[in-house]
């Protein structure tokens, strides 16, 4: 059944962001660094989950101190940065978003990459009109939840809830949206398979263009 909302707030990375290439790259850049060995990206899809921690632990098959969780998670995020201009939009987004705003709604973004680093990338690519609010992490280790994040960047616009779908390719994005009382539509074109995606009982979608055309 198509979802009825007035307001879209958008994952970015593997959702309008094309980054899956960089992001195996950076994956297995922690690994190897770590001792152990590059992995496919099947294999991360299934390791994949939040939080990011437990994604590495599984795969190193042993936990990490919150020292080690520290280096972990410098080290993607450099090698994220360093490679992140071999990444580019995913298909059709400019005209999905102004799709979007001809149809009378309003959207948003919400990332829980590093917020310094998604606004200038944001600029870059000419985006920021397209959003009320561009909201990114603010801590200095990632790999949390979203909800948290959510219920803020919901409330920083004084957005009910109940207008309001997230669109993102992880089961995160879904649980963030229950927690904050929103709905929520997922694309399989990023970290996690569709299989994991669907078990969330959200609408599962291959794309952005299937995933507006239910706001219709």
């Amino acid at each position: 059944m198509p979802v009825k909302i007035s307001h879209v707030v958008w994952d970015w990375n593997g959702t309008l962001l094309h980054d899956n290439e960089i992001v195996l790259a950076a994956v297995n850049e922690v690994f190897v660094g770590l001792g152990g060995t590059a992995i496919t990206w099947p294999d991360w899809q299934a390791a994949y989950t939040r939080p990011m921690r437990v994604s590495y632990e599984t795969v190193l098959s042993r936990s990490l101190t919150e020292p080690e969780w520290a280096q972990v998670d410098k080290l993607y995020h450099d090698r994220y940065d360093a490679l992140l201009a071999k990444s580019g939009l995913a298909e059709g987004t400019l005209d999905v978003l102004l799709g979007v705003a001809e149809s009378g709604r309003t959207q948003s973004l919400l990332s829980m990459w590093f917020h310094d680093r998604l606004t200038p990338t944001i600029d870059e690519y000419g985006l920021a009109p397209h959003f009320t609010r561009v909201d990114g992490l603010v801590a200095e280790v990632g790999g949390g939840s979203k909800a948290e994040s959510l219920v803020r960047h919901l409330e920083a616009q004084r957005l009910d809830p109940a207008d309001v779908v997230l669109i993102g390719d992880v089961v995160d994005d879904a649980d963030a949206a229950r927690a904050a009382g929103a709905g929520s539509i997922l694309v399989s074109t990023g970290a996690m398979s569709r299989e994991a995606l669907e078990a969330t009982g959200s609408l599962v979608t291959d794309s952005i263009q299937e995933a507006v055309a239910l706001l219709k």
